[in-house]
């Protein structure tokens, strides 16, 4: 593979790799880097055709991401991912697991689109919609995509300015990687795959989530019985903006094996962060 992804690489510490969402870049972080820095060498990857990272000639599909992070690995790492960003470092895990010692998924879904065999996803019609208005107007429509990443958020203002802020830094995402990136949470399934996960998972949800309903924490549990999810009361689709505290302590405690984040389903619970 001739072109790489960009990786900005800080910090000190375990290898800790970061996979932002669709239609942003790594500067997505920005709120949670200085603490994780703290801890730990972190590679953050703009995926390719966003932020700093070119995009080849060829199809934009599901393989040409997974590979394309597998790339800039360090040897062995941590790899965290959000929303689209958890799909790819999924599939990274289930592909390299010699490569990952730990997963964390971030308000993300091992099927995005609800079927007859998995409730717990997106309206297909609402993707759909997405992929019609992006060959209209794709800058109004990423916007309007991130209206809804935040919407229900308990900071929601707050976060929705964060993301218009921080998407166009390095200018305009590659319209190929716009399209490609929502066809791949269209189609991609790997409900099936997730099951053969070797590695230890943490999977983190917001209550408020409109695009990864909360109910997936269980769906999943029952796929993966070993693995750990909070669920954080206030936040929405990025719980790392509107609950980043709680995001690193969790995120933390996982990683170096200290009190296990309380693993809670009950989204009525004053468990529930």
């Amino acid at each position: 593979m001739k072109l790489k992804p960009y990786v900005n690489v800080t910090g000190q510490g375990p290898d800790l790799v970061l996979l932002h969402g669709w239609g942003l870049h790594g500067g997505i972080w920005e709120t949670v880097l200085p603490d994780l820095e703290a801890h730990f060498t972190v590679h953050n990857i703009d995926m390719p055709g966003f932020g700093r990272s070119p995009v080849h000639n060829d199809a934009y599909d599901f393989d040409y991401l997974v590979e394309s992070v597998a790339s800039v690995l360090p040897d062995t790492c941590y790899l965290a991912g959000w929303s689209l960003g958890g799909l790819v470092a999924t599939a990274v895990a289930l592909k390299y697991p010699d490569k990952i010692s730990k997963l964390i998924t971030i308000a993300s879904n091992p099927c995005f689109v609800a079927d007859e065999t998995w409730l717990s996803g997106m309206q297909s019609k609402v993707l759909e919609s997405f992929i019609d208005y992006l060959e209209d107007d794709y800058e109004s429509t990423l916007i309007r995509f991130l209206g809804i990443q935040t919407m229900g958020s308990a900071t929601q203002k707050e976060d929705l300015k964060r993301l218009k802020e921080t998407v166009f830094i390095h200018g305009q995402p590659a319209l190929k990687a716009l399209r490609g990136g929502l066809k791949i949470l269209h189609e991609i399934n790997l409900v099936e795959q997730i099951k053969h996960l070797k590695q230890p998972l943490l999977r983190i949800y917001g209550r408020l989530d409109s695009l990864v309903p909360v109910t997936v924490a269980r769906e999943v549990e029952a796929c993966l019985p070993s693995s750990k999810a909070v669920i954080y009361r206030k936040s929405a689709h990025a719980p790392f903006l509107s609950a980043s505290d709680e995001f690193v302590k969790d995120i933390h405690s996982f990683l170096f094996d200290k009190t296990s984040p309380q693993q809670t389903f009950d989204i009525t619970s004053e468990a529930v962060k």
